[in-house]
């Protein structure tokens, strides 16, 4: 059976960016395989709820300003923007006889445990080479901070490009066993998660590494090394096992040459051209996923400020509620990674009960925006029902939230799980599939892809605070706008993003032979 990019007229051409890279695909992987490689992302994603949740107060540890602490947060966009569609387009054309996308992810692997040492360990070399203890700033702790963030978020992106790419790889263009790979991947995602907001809230972990104490490493950064030295022993294991269980077949340059004389520009040129031979379907895909992105970054970034501020009535350095309101976001972010979790299990069983995956997504598009303006709805309710108790020959204290409110709150954390779960898996199964289709480089496609994710992040992140601040500050602006992107987004997906073609029974007899 031909490829979808395959020259079969037997005319001499280059071949267009987008469809050379294809390998053979393997026939009947079994599942276990793809369960191994998926198991990667719990690693990836523990380093990132770590991210979320400790690194900021360990930013402020150091003593690193704030106009710095903006900068280090657009790495990961950044990184992004850069890592993947380099990784995605050297994965593709890899000829190292351990395969295509493994050496890649034993490379991220490697990154990564050098980035944790580095940040964990920050503190402790930088004080070594001179910085006070005194000082709130620490200048030489707050350089191999950078460089260890950088280097975590360059290696983050440069695993689940190929990781990603292999499912695809492993699942042999068959539409059903994608879906499934990625839906799994999401799955493994919020496991990481669980584990990793539960490895953060626990204050005493740096007992079991009394190492991890010293004079310049506190209580609370001896708790973030240790949860970095359990983070990076759950990934070596993860992806060691993975290498040595799944194995590809060498690729060489001539299985993915259609007939003419290869590509011969350099990479960046290549990668334009590639836009440009971009199939429909991929632009609608990148549009819809641009949208549902923008939608869901507000939230991402300011969740459990929206806690402490405005449910809570807060603010930061006075008094305990914006803490209290803090630490409430920290359960309902374990509350939607465990909804995210359950609900990914059994995406493909919903993608078939509504009638298509494009149906699914629309759908939970929605339920993004009313969650979203669910926020404001709560907000409100919690402004108008503020409680405050008077303390003897003192100012009243602000009391905490209702019961009813609070779990108002944490009700839209859990279902926001929901959307998640589709996010996280249904836009890179399509593009799996839509490349497949056009004889596509599985790495390529999805470093394309993650542009539309990593370009919303990064207007989101440098526009949000002054468009909340034109509206008298606080979140709900932000939200508000993430509301409209996700029903343009549900609109566009029901009405414009094109069904994955249907698999007939010839063509899954054809892979199984």
């Amino acid at each position: 059976m031909e490829l979808g990019g395959a020259n079969t007229n037997g005319d001499e051409r280059n071949p267009s960016p987008l469809e050379v890279q294809q390998a053979p695909p393997p026939s009947n992987s079994p599942i276990w395989k793809t369960v191994t490689v998926a198991s990667i992302a719990a690693g990836i994603q523990f380093g990132w709820a770590l991210q979320l949740s400790l690194l900021t107060p360990y930013v402020e540890l150091l003593g690193i300003p704030h106009t710095w602490a903006a900068f280090i947060w657009l790495c990961g966009p950044v990184s992004g923007m850069l890592v993947q569609p380099v990784v995605g387009y050297y994965s593709d054309h890899c000829t190292s006889r351990f395969g295509r996308r493994r050496p890649f992810i034993a490379a991220g692997t490697a990154l990564v445990a050098i980035a944790v040492f580095l940040i964990g360990f920050a503190a402790d070399i930088g004080h070594m080479s001179g910085d006070n203890l005194s000082k709130a700033a620490k200048p030489r702790a707050i350089t191999v901070f950078v460089v260890g963030f950088w280097i975590l978020d360059v290696a983050n992106n440069m695993l689940q490009g190929p990781c990603r790419a292999l499912l695809a790889d492993l699942s042999g263009g068959h539409q059903s066993k994608t879906r499934t790979a990625n839906a799994l991947f999401s799955f493994f995602m919020a496991v990481g998660n669980v584990l990793g907001y539960a490895a953060g809230s626990y204050t005493h972990l740096y007992k079991a590494f009394p190492f991890s104490k010293t004079h310049a490493c506190d209580v609370y950064c001896a708790n973030l090394k240790s949860c970095f030295f359990i983070s990076i022993a759950l990934l070596l294991i993860l992806t060691i096992i993975a290498l040595a269980a799944v194995h590809e077949k060498p690729f060489s340059a001539e299985q993915g040459d259609s007939g003419g004389e290869g590509v011969s520009e350099p990479f960046f040129g290549e990668i334009l051209a590639a836009l440009k031979d971009l199939p429909r379907p991929m632009w609608i895909l990148l549009l819809v996923t641009c949208l549902n992105w923008v939608a869901w970054f507000p939230f991402l970034l300011f969740d459990t400020d929206w806690m402490g501020r405005e449910v809570y009535g807060g603010k930061v350095g006075e008094g305990r509620m914006y803490d209290l309101g803090v630490r409430a976001g920290a359960l309902g972010l374990m509350l939607n990674a465990v909804v995210l979790g359950v609900t990914s299990l059994v995406v493909e069983f919903a993608a078939r009960g509504v009638g298509g995956v494009k149906r699914l997504w629309g759908g939970v598009n929605f339920l993004l925006a009313i969650c979203l303006g669910l926020t404001v709805l709560v907000t409100k309710f919690a402004e108008s029902s503020r409680r405050y108790t008077s303390v003897h020959g003192g100012a009243a204290t602000l009391e905490p939230p209702s019961a009813g409110i609070k779990g108002g709150a944490l009700a839209v954390f859990a279902v926001l799980g929901i959307p998640l779960s589709v996010t996280f898996s249904i836009p890179f199964a399509l593009a799996s599939i839509f490349s497949s289709k056009a004889g596509a480089g599985q790495g390529l496609s999805l470093g394309v892809l993650n542009l539309a994710i990593v370009i919303p992040q990064m207007v989101v992140s440098v526009l949000s605070g002054p468009w909340d601040a034109l509206f008298g500050g606080g979140n709900l602006p932000a939200f508000v706008i993430g509301a409209i992107a996700a029903a343009a987004s549900g609109v566009l997906a029901l009405t414009m993003l094109p069904s994955p073609p249907p698999e007939t029974l010839a063509s899954k007899a054809s892979r199984s032979s």
